[in-house]
Order: C-alpha cells, then structure tokens, then sequence
C-alpha cells in the first residue's frame, strides 16, 4: 500500500509535465511548416520572377526577327547596350562571352 502512495503523487505530477511537452513539440512543428511555407512561397517567387525575365527576352527576339523593316544586327547591339545599362544599375556581375546574368 505505502508504493501506491508514492505513485499517485508522482502520476499526478507527471500527466501535466507530459502535457506541457506535448504542447512545446506540436508549437515547433508548426512553426518548422510555416518556415518552410515562407522559403518554398519565396523561391516560387523567384523562379516566377525569372520566367518573366526569360518570356521578356524571348518576345523581343520574336519581335526583331519577325520585324522586316529593321537591321538585326542593330537591334541586337542595341539589346546588349540596354542590357549593359540595367547590369550597372542592378550590380549583377555579366557573363562577358554572352552577356548574360551569371
């Protein structure tokens, strides 16, 4: 009898312990989800972005190879010297063989 009197105590003490811990764990799983949520949304983002850039470029060179009444190889130097002017201001390093983001 005097051992299920040391137990009850402890039992008693230990189900809210257990409780609390429960709680703790289920709190840093959310918030490991909501991180990876936030960084998976980010890249989304980014790769979105880039698409744009690329489907950008891609219109323009339609629109000079397609357009009869101009000289290509102006309008392709004329790309490269815009492209240049945006490199400068956005401080992204240049591919020099193709001028291209690195």
């Amino acid at each position: 009898m005097s051992d299920l009197g040391v137990l009850v105590p402890i039992l008693a003490l230990t189900i809210p312990i257990i409780a609390i811990w429960t709680r703790h764990q289920q709190k840093i799983a959310e918030m490991n989800v909501e991180t990876t949520a936030k960084a998976t949304a980010e890249k989304a983002a980014q790769y979105a972005s880039h698409v744009q850039d690329l489907e950008d470029r891609v219109r323009v060179l339609e629109r000079i190879v397609t357009d009869r009444g101009y000289d290509v190889a102006t309008q392709i130097e004329a790309l490269r010297d815009q492209r240049e002017v945006e490199q400068k201001e956005s401080d992204l390093p240049l591919d020099s063989k193709h001028g291209e983001r690195a």
